[in-house]
């Protein structure tokens, strides 16, 4: 569920929620976005057939026609589903901000109209991606890309099976193309940069895996069964395999401090780090080689100056060309005198 849509389904709550005519500003305020937009919120609700009334005056505004309200079901099975989901996965990829309590509600709303047995699926889906934390990298990566969108009967049958622990059967697409079919053992959903994950191992090498599920055409769920190896997180081993993945740029730089507390400067599987060798000084802490790769550097400078200790950039030259210039427009922006208050 994308902010704007969100946003329009909040105002046609406001509407409902009071018989009283809410201002312009009152709405745009509560919905936090300008008076221009809330009128093409407006407007969208009475494309949608929703009977919105827009009065003039001085005590003039926002109103829904008398005695109308919401039917109990304006979606299908499959698309209050598809709400859920993406809801859901928006909120774990740090794509929708909500108040404390309003998506909770939005939840219960929408499994109220779902048959029972669609509820169950949906409950063993939640339960298995609650039970791996999500990659963060708020504040460090740059902007997640859109949430892709998983078949929602796959998403379903993986959240099965990850409960129940039990195998799975399914073809999966790879990036170059091929498509194969594998057994593997489910140990946990993760979202992370607008994808759901899969980490499984495989029933025959008993390897770890990582597959995108919106890359996963069919699966089936087993009879054998598994257990999970004790301790395992499926968060931080989806983090791994995606720090491995080959990017366009390799940044290595060495950070002066240990290799403890350089472990805390970063999100966990954004870098990988290593003691550089050398004489331990007495009193003086040695480098850690901090390793990460990105598609872009253009991000990379404010990470670096956000960092507490020490660093020396030994690769890109790029980026110390992009450190150079946000130092010099940090200068200046430090020395242009203050404007007059207001």
């Amino acid at each position: 569920m994308t902010r704007p849509t969100a946003r329009v389904l909040a105002l046609l709550e406001l509407l409902q929620s009071s018989a009283r005519i809410r201002t312009v500003a009152d709405l745009a305020q509560r919905l936090d976005v300008d008076e221009r937009t809330l009128r093409r919120y407006v407007a969208h609700l009475v494309e949608l057939g929703v009977p919105v009334r827009s009065l003039r005056g001085r005590y003039g505004g926002i109103t829904l026609a008398p005695g109308y309200r919401m039917p109990p079901l304006m979606l299908t099975d499959e698309e209050a589903l598809a709400v859920l989901l993406g809801l859901v996965t928006a909120r774990r990829a740090g794509v929708v901000a909500t108040s404390p309590g309003v998506a909770d509600a939005a939840v219960a709303k929408l499994r109220r109209v779902l048959p029972a047995a669609v509820v169950q699926r949906l409950d063993a889906l939640l339960a298995a991606a609650d039970a791996a934390a999500p990659v963060h990298t708020a504040g460090v990566m740059p902007p997640a890309p859109p949430v892709s969108t998983p078949q929602a009967d796959v998403l379903l049958v993986l959240g099965q099976a990850v409960r129940e622990r039990r195998a799975l059967s399914l073809t999966y697409t790879a990036t170059d193309g091929r498509r194969s079919r594998r057994t593997v053992h489910p140990y946990g959903l993760v979202v992370a940069s607008g994808h759901w994950y899969l980490s499984a191992a495989d029933a025959d090498r008993g390897e770890l895996r990582t597959f995108r599920v919106d890359r996963v055409g069919s699966a089936q769920v087993l009879i054998d069964g598994f257990e999970v190896p004790p301790g395992f997180d499926a968060g931080a081993q989806v983090a791994s395999a995606l720090a491995q993945v080959p990017w366009r740029h390799e940044v290595s730089l060495r950070v002066r401090t240990t290799l403890e507390q350089a472990a805390g400067l970063f999100p966990p599987g954004l870098v990988t780090l290593e003691q550089v060798p050398g004489e331990q000084v007495p009193g003086e802490q040695q480098w850690v080689r901090v390793t990460l790769r990105a598609e872009r550097l253009e991000w990379v400078p404010a990470v670096l100056a956000g960092l507490p200790v020490p660093f020396v950039i030994d690769s890109p030259q790029d980026l110390r060309e992009l450190v150079r210039s946000l130092a010099r427009r940090l200068s200046a922006a430090a020395d242009t005198p203050p404007g007059p208050s207001r």
